[in-house]
């Protein structure tokens, strides 16, 4: 007996988590149609490399990772419930999703602390560099903020000879701002950055012209060697650490870094 295909109830259900917009009959019955059509397209491509990895195995499997083991999240999952008795299948994938979201986040920093020692192996220590960048105190723990999006590696920076990282740029905000900042300021704070070096950079192009002022020219120089040995970045960090204040918070977020004028 044919397996039963999705209904367009269920998909519209889990289409409507990724637009505002109402989806008409039609649509969430074609939708229906592509999604089966997808499934067919990759179970054979998944099972063909499930048994490429491993001939003698009966369980389709995902062949380009390694997942954390289900039932036993699910059990971990269970333990920590108050008020409701059981998680379903959904919690459970939700749950592996933001785990795994979790450790990849907290093995980049690490990573990333490893690649500045000059060495090839991540250690303790480094470990503890990504926690502390990640704010990830025990004390702190019901105020923890995940960023899956967060790629370590597009937040490099130049830093006397070394990089700054996503986590770097935590550990400069407790020191120069001595508050903890979230991961969504960091975004905005990393992208105001190349924002403004965008600026001078077109400016120092513009000046450097022929019969461009030189007195601007070198103006913009000294910015760009502002940026560059991040005096703008602890002083952002510290203006918004004192707007956050005054707004009575404990930690800066997006809403701070917007209310600077980047190019003061």
């Amino acid at each position: 007996m044919p397996a039963k295909p999705y209904s367009s109830g269920h998909i519209g259900a889990v289409a409507s988590n990724f637009t505002d917009m109402r989806l008409s009959g039609d649509v969430k019955q074609t939708l229906v149609e592509l999604s089966c059509t997808e499934i067919a397209r990759i179970v054979p491509l998944m099972e063909s490399e499930t048994l490429t990895q491993d001939p003698e195995r009966k369980t389709l499997d995902d062949p380009k990772r390694t997942r954390l083991n289900y039932n036993r999240t699910r059990e971990l999952m269970i333990e920590q419930l108050g008020n409701i008795e059981s998680v379903g299948s959904a919690a459970v994938q939700a749950g592996i999703e933001q785990v795994e979201t979790h450790l990849s986040i907290l093995i980049k920093h690490a990573e990333a602390a490893a690649t500045k020692d000059r060495v090839a192996t991540i250690k303790p220590r480094h470990l503890e560099i990504a926690i502390s960048g990640l704010d990830l105190s025990e004390e702190d723990s019901d105020s923890i903020t995940i960023t899956p999006q967060v790629e370590t590696e597009e937040f490099t920076i130049s830093q006397g000879g070394g990089v700054l990282t996503h986590s770097s740029l935590m550990s400069l905000a407790k020191t120069h701002a001595r508050m903890p900042v979230t991961n969504d300021a960091v975004d905005e704070l990393v992208d105001t950055y190349y924002m403004v070096i965008e600026d001078l950079e077109s400016k120092i192009r513009k000046h450097a012209q022929l019969g461009g002022n030189p007195v601007q020219f070198i103006e913009s120089i000294n910015q760009m060697k502002t940026l560059m040995s991040l005096g703008w970045m602890r002083n952002m960090l510290a203006k918004a650490a004192y707007v956050a204040r005054e707004a009575g918070l404990k930690r800066i977020d997006v809403e701070q870094i917007v209310q600077i004028d980047p190019f003061e």
